[in-house]
């Protein structure tokens, strides 16, 4: 919903401070960084601050500028005060309660996002189930590389954009007219969204269902003055006849403004090649893009007719992309030791993102050791079929999953299926797994079986603590 356009501008005399539940999130704080960066009043509070949980993080948002609290109340003081709290926030929380005490505004984290997005000159969203992360940081870079400074908010580090100064840049603060940013289906607002150039990566089964997820990115497309959608996907590629503009590209569909030529495809551990076409000039371009895997091939495709359906020649974005550092926990090398075991850490935690990731790892040769922390108990029960179909089905029959319990941070959720289920499920259906109650076991698990030659892949999401448990595990095995 809009909000006064004065209570979120800072150069206004009544401008509103804000504090963020769950400053720390991944989503909660690049939006974070971008308020504090437009001049706005920012402190939040956090469970994981409260549980010592990445303490490196909150030390840096210390010492930037970011006023922090224990999630206990305290930090909320005024009515003046607009609470930013994701809808999943329950009312039992302890800053949810004050607010409502001292009848402080509430916005969702999607309403300030949205309030602040719409209103940029020239607005680029990437919407679909799976790449919006890497294709928003590609887009960035490319606008970045391109002049265009652009405001950008992100779910991931953006590495190309990380330095010391700011090792958490999952945002960048530009001066330009242009705002990317990657838009949310799963709580369903990506409706609030009115994007120049809206992109449609793909849609499949993630925290809802197919009739939902239909209806919710065909309004995307349409209120989209510019919809850039892939036409691989046979969903994507339905829902674009309600658009009213239309760029798209493929990498399999040689129908597609942006493709690819077929046979130019080269791919190893490390990065793809490839001739991109431009079927509307019918001009080539060669591709050299620093990360593996046919479906980053389609992000890369994804990213340049979004810089295209913004005015940047196709010819430079596909230039500065050799340049594309990659995001944090997306395929997230973290070492190999000398007995060629590598360790990944990925972000992989619904069936597609999973499937992108174990099908990279076998285009190249070893064994892979797949350890999967479900992301919540929700999204597990939601999931469980396809997830299982997934590890059973792009594994080998040397290949294992291990997978934990669900991460678990407190509420009410229902608890009663869990990691077993999927793990007799993914058995069932010819895959090899086992389920290992405590994550800490698991590293010990997964450091007894591990060969020479293996590749060790960590997935989950929604925990930060994932990447250090990735480089624990490294660590022991190095």
């Amino acid at each position: 919903m809009d909000r006064d356009p004065q209570l979120l501008d800072a150069d206004a005399p009544d401008a509103h401070p804000l504090f963020f539940c769950g400053i720390g999130g991944s989503g909660m704080l690049p939006l974070a960084q971008i308020a504090h960066g437009l001049g706005l009043e920012v402190a939040g509070s956090d469970r994981s601050y409260d549980q010592g949980r990445t303490p490196e993080k909150f030390a840096w948002l210390a010492d930037n500028g970011f006023t922090l609290f224990p999630q206990d109340g305290s930090g909320i003081t005024s009515p003046a005060q607009i609470l930013i709290a994701s809808a999943a926030v329950e009312d039992t929380v302890p800053e949810v309660r004050r607010a409502k005490e001292l009848g402080c505004e509430r916005m969702s984290r999607a309403e300030l996002l949205s309030n602040l997005f719409n209103r940029a000159e020239h607005s680029v969203a990437v919407g679909g189930t799976s790449g919006k992360s890497t294709v928003t940081g590609m887009i960035a870079w490319i606008m970045a590389e391109a002049g265009r400074d652009p405001t950008v908010m992100n779910g991931a580090v953006m590495k190309n954009f990380a330095d010391a100064s700011n090792p958490f840049a999952s945002a960048r603060m530009g001066s330009g007219r242009s705002f990317v940013s990657e838009v949310d289906e799963s709580d369903g607002s990506i409706a609030l969204y009115r994007p120049s150039v809206g992109v449609l990566l793909n849609v499949s089964l993630d925290h809802k269902s197919i009739e939902e997820l239909r209806q919710l990115f065909g309004d995307y497309v349409a209120v989209s003055d510019r919809a850039v959608v892939n036409f691989d996907n046979e969903e994507a590629r339905f829902l674009a006849e309600r658009a009213k503009d239309v760029v798209s590209f493929a990498v399999n569909d040689q129908s597609a403004d942006i493709t690819v030529e077929p046979e130019s495809i080269e791919q190893d551990a490390l990065g793809i090649r490839a001739a991109v076409i431009d079927n509307r000039t019918r001009e080539v371009f060669p591709l050299i893009l620093p990360m593996p895997g046919l479906h980053n091939l389609s992000n890369a495709l994804a990213a340049i007719a979004a810089a295209s359906a913004s005015g940047i020649e196709v010819r430079s974005a596909v230039y500065v992309l050799k340049d594309f550092a990659g995001l944090a926990r997306r395929f997230d090398v973290v070492g190999t030791n000398a007995s060629g075991i590598t360790v990944i850490d990925d972000f992989g935690h619904n069936p597609e993102k999973c499937a992108a990731t174990l099908r990279t790892l076998k285009a190249t040769g070893g064994r892979v050791i797949a350890f999967f922390q479900p992301h919540g108990y929700g999204p597990l029960k939601q999931m469980r079929h396809e997830l299982a179909e997934t590890f059973a089905t792009e594994l080998g029959a040397d290949d294992i999953t291990i997978m934990c319990d669900p991460v678990y941070f407190g509420g009410t959720v229902d608890r009663s299926e869990g990691t077993e289920r999927i793990v007799a499920l993914i058995e069932e259906r010819g895959g090899t797994a086992e389920h290992v109650a405590k994550r800490e076991a698991c590293g010990d698990r997964i450091v007894e079986l591990a060969k020479p030659g293996d590749r060790i892949v960590i997935m989950g999401a929604r925990d930060d603590t994932l990447s250090a448990f990735a480089r624990s595990v490294f660590e022991r095995i190095a």
